[in-house]
């Protein structure tokens, strides 16, 4: 269903980011963002002067690999436009990131090393996306992997599709569901099995 009408108003800002995943041909995954931001109207920066309306006053670039395991290997980012002159400095900095595994709690560790008057805002602004983006081109190949292993999968309880009382997780891993009728479907599974030694 699409959002309500809006309100009469004129358009300001317009930020841009693209992220994308590639499997390489060493193996490892390359994740890599593009962010861009523009002005409907001219503005006038310190350090870059007149800035005309569609130029980019931001604009980035980062690229993460990582590893089967989510652990990124390696890490560079690129500032191509940002405020100010020395906006450029922040970005050597993300190389930091190397080592970090992308799993709960990734962004409090990336901001620790990447966090405050080291890294750039916009820069960080773009890992939550690369990390979902990391997961979703890692995904078919990990939800096989899990699935042979004997253990919950990695998204279970993460959003409210993957909530062990859904019926996504009801229909896909039987085993791990928690809804109401939880039991009785557990119970009716254990009725069909047969006993061990038939």
């Amino acid at each position: 269903m699409p959002l309500s009408k809006p309100s009469k108003r004129q358009k300001l800002h317009t930020r841009t980011i693209t992220v994308e995943g590639f499997l390489r041909e060493d193996g490892l995954y390359d994740v890599e963002a593009h962010l861009v931001d523009t002005k409907t109207h001219g503005v006038v920066l310190d350090d870059r002067g007149y800035l005309p309306p569609g130029e980019p006053l931001h604009e980035m670039w980062m690229r993460m690999t990582v590893n089967e395991e989510l652990v990124i290997v390696r890490c560079e980012a690129s500032t191509e436009a940002g405020p100010y002159g020395i906006c450029p400095e922040a970005a050597p900095n993300f190389a930091r990131l190397e080592g970090l595994d992308i799993r709960r709690g990734f962004l409090k560790a990336a901001a620790e090393r990447v966090g405050g008057v080291i890294g750039c805002t916009h820069l960080r602004e773009l890992l939550q996306q690369m990390a979902t983006t990391a997961l979703q081109t890692m995904f078919a190949r990990r939800a096989r992997r899990e699935f042979r292993a004997d253990r919950p999968p990695t998204l279970l309880n993460t959003c409210y599709a993957w909530a062990s009382t859904s019926p996504v997780i009801k229909r896909r891993w039987p085993q791990y569901y928690t809804g109401p009728d939880a039991k009785r479907e557990k119970d009716s599974a254990s009725e069909t099995e047969p006993a061990l030694g038939e």
